[in-house]
């Protein structure tokens, strides 16, 4: 095999599950082989015939294929498909001025789940975020798993993986975007802070929450109100009321 091969090989990455497969087509992203497990007959047809109009080879596969390759939930559906790109900061903080909208990012610090991840990316999708930011190391990364949790929304989020979120919010803040940390013990509420301005919510780890040095960095730190007697929600579902809180904000300005 030459280099240039091997090379082109090792760029790409496998995509598991219906929903990620098929949007990482409908994207755009290179796909090199589709695989179906000769057991699968339902809702296939989209995919075949989106494989066909992108010219994407089609392999039929026994289920062992997928059962020793993929965890449970591929569905009988994988892909080797070329690697997510990512943006460098200067890049991603270019993306509302080009849209004409209002900076929303997403500033992830430490989030190592990756099924958070990708629950957050399709909270982010929804919710229109311009951008998400997260840290190459402790971080979960961008994988099969993080595509899956997203249900195919990591291919419509521009993300950019940074060597230190510090680094990026100190960019972001040179650009005039506020700070906003979301941390359970705070006493200002999502509702007491304006939304409407150019803005990055930064949302820390499962665990431990904000590292103190990145509190320290945000313009505001802000709490979802609570009625219940568990102070806290999964770190995806608070990302995900945080989002359409400035979504609510900023639409009835309007």
């Amino acid at each position: 095999m030459s280099n240039q091969r091997q090379d082109k090989r090792d760029k790409d990455e496998w995509l598991y599950g219906l929903n990620p497969v098929l949007e990482a087509i409908k994207s755009g992203r290179r796909i090199s082989t589709l695989y179906i497990s000769e057991q699968r007959h339902e809702n296939i047809r989209k995919l075949t015939e989106e494989a066909e109009a992108k010219k994407i080879p089609v392999k039929f596969a026994e289920r062992d294929f997928f059962d020793s390759r993929f965890h449970k939930g591929h569905q009988g559906i994988a892909a080797l498909v070329e690697r997510k790109k990512t943006l460098d900061i200067e890049d991603l903080l270019d993306i509302p001025a080009q849209k004409g909208e209002t900076p929303f990012f997403l500033i992830l610090d430490l989030i190592e789940d990756p099924r958070n991840f990708g629950a957050i990316l399709r909270a982010a999708d929804a919710a229109g975020v311009h951008g998400v930011v997260f840290q190459s190391h402790r971080s979960a990364g961008i994988t099969s798993v993080v595509s899956k949790a997203s249900a195919g929304a990591l291919e419509y989020i521009n993300l950019s993986e940074v060597v230190n979120i510090k680094h990026a919010i100190e960019k972001m803040k040179k650009a005039d975007i506020a700070i906003i940390g979301a941390e359970a013990d705070s006493e200002l509420t999502m509702w007491d802070v304006d939304m409407k301005v150019p803005l990055a919510i930064v949302i820390g780890s499962e665990g431990e929450g904000l590292r103190r040095t990145v509190r320290e960095m945000c313009d505001f730190v802000v709490s979802l109100p609570m009625n219940g007697r568990v102070n806290s929600l999964n770190v995806s579902v608070a990302t995900g009321i945080l989002s359409y809180e400035v979504m609510r904000q900023r639409r009835s300005e309007k």
